[in-house]
């Protein structure tokens, strides 16, 4: 609109030039008609246009297109004063007019100069300010359109994240509720594991069969200790009752009493096992780490299971990488673990079978020790729970009758009290071998 005021301003300076040499009024009442349809073009040209001539009195000369009659005929002063001072230049406004329009209208002014370059009138192209407030009214409806979609779209994948992110949720809320009436079956489905919500129902799942795992331990765990309790206890009643009823004559009393003794005995040990493990686990037993030699301990072992050893014909090698090995750890608490090996190492070689005790340091820099025996070994399958509570390999119990299957569960025990670790290996029907690491120390 700018360049369309300019243009016409032009051509209506030029026109006055080229005229006569009379007063711009008079210029403007010759030439008014030829003037309003010229500028009736150019007032076409940027629409919803029209535009006025004046004085410099403020008096409006012409108005194009014809057919449009401002409110008055005269333009105030401050309005003419504001052009005039723009020196020829185009300055738009939003004005009345000071009252020759009922409505703000956008107004650019122009000067129209005399040949010998004075003012000598004026031009206001102007357009209805109504157009721009719709135009700007159309831009705002799309605006608040566009608001309005991108908030449904908003909404709709906040509402599939929230759905994506609650239903794991309820899950596991419905898994939970699950597992406190005793059912560790429920689990919760997982589309991915690449989020934390992934990560997190597969942590629970993960969660879920360990406590299946654990329900089934304790299970078993109650089951053992039930019948190991049950069979010396059924056995002690049984000869007691015998003796007291008189169905035992006096001469078997001794024989039959010495057998009560020997279950009391294993009742005890049983008992005083299941206190070592749970002093451990609590943390009430205290392990006391000193420096000492790894080797001598183990032969202090071998000593004390020397007659056993005898007794079976068993072959014997003890290797020792070098003279000494000095750790850091309960002297006590590793005798007690080599005791405990070295012991089912001899309860489970057959006759003229071979023991092997072997002592070095590792590529890690840690003592180990490892206790390896022939004979039936341990099946693969049952590997990954030899370190369990009441694990006993001889499922019959025809080998191990004296046992309860706590003996390398408290190893495992001592060693993690100890930050180490221990590890089985076997081949069924040929041998088993036992090995683990301790912090070496220097002396």
């Amino acid at each position: 609109m700018s360049s369309a005021s300019g243009i016409a301003a032009k051509n209506t300076e030029r026109s006055f030039a080229a005229g006569s040499s009379g007063s711009f009024a008079d210029f403007i009442g010759k030439s008014k008609s030829a003037l309003i349809r010229e500028l009736s073009d150019y007032a076409g040209l940027a629409g919803e246009s029209f535009i006025l001539v004046a004085d410099l009195d403020g008096n409006i000369l012409a108005a194009a297109p014809e057919f449009y009659y401002p409110e008055k005929s005269r333009i105030g002063e401050d309005i003419i004063n504001g052009a005039l001072d723009e020196s020829g230049e185009s300055g738009r406004i939003l004005t009345t007019l000071e009252g020759v329009f009922s409505s703000r209208h956008i107004v650019f002014s122009q000067v129209i100069s005399s040949k010998s370059g004075e003012s000598a009138g004026l031009l206001f192209f102007c357009s209805a300010s109504v157009y721009e407030n719709y135009s700007v009214g159309q831009i705002i409806n799309i605006i608040i359109l566009s608001c309005l979609w991108v908030l449904v779209a908003a909404m709709v994948i906040l509402y599939l994240i929230t759905e994506k992110i609650i239903s794991p949720v309820r899950a596991m809320s419905r898994a939970a509720k699950s597992f406190a009436l005793g059912n560790f079956d429920a689990r919760v489905p997982s589309t991915s594991n690449r989020d934390e919500i992934g990560e997190l129902a597969e942590a629970f799942n993960n969660m879920a069969a360990s406590l299946s795992v654990n329900e089934e331990t304790r299970r078993a765990f109650v089951a053992n200790v039930s019948h190991d309790l049950k069979t010396p206890m059924a056995v002690i009643k049984g000869f007691v009752d015998g003796i007291l009823s008189g169905a035992v004559p006096p001469e078997k009393h001794e024989y039959y009493l010495n057998i009560v003794s020997t279950e009391t005995a294993r009742l005890a040990g049983l008992v005083e096992s299941l206190l070592d493990i749970t002093r451990i686990q609590a943390g009430e037993t205290k392990f006391v780490k000193s420096d000492f030699d790894v080797c001598e301990t183990a032969k202090l072992v071998i000593i004390s299971l020397e007659q056993r050893i005898n007794e079976k014909n068993l072959d014997f090698e003890f290797n020792c990488a070098h003279d000494k090995i000095y750790v850091s750890a309960d002297s006590g608490a590793i005798h007690r673990i080599i005791y405990n090996l070295l012991e089912n190492a001899v309860k489970f070689t057959p006759e003229r079978g071979l023991i092997k005790i072997s002592a070095g340091i590792n590529a890690a820099e840690k003592a180990y020790i490892s206790v390896y025996n022939t004979g039936e070994g341990i099946p693969s399958e049952d590997l990954p729970f030899v370190f369990d509570r009441f694990y006993k390999s001889d499922r019959s119990r025809g080998l191990d009758k004296s046992g309860f299957g706590l003996g390398l569960f408290i190893v495992k025990t001592i060693l993690d009290a100890h930050g180490e670790k221990i590890k089985a290996e076997s081949e069924y029907n040929k041998y088993c071998e036992f090995t683990f690491t301790l912090k070496t120390s220097q002396v």
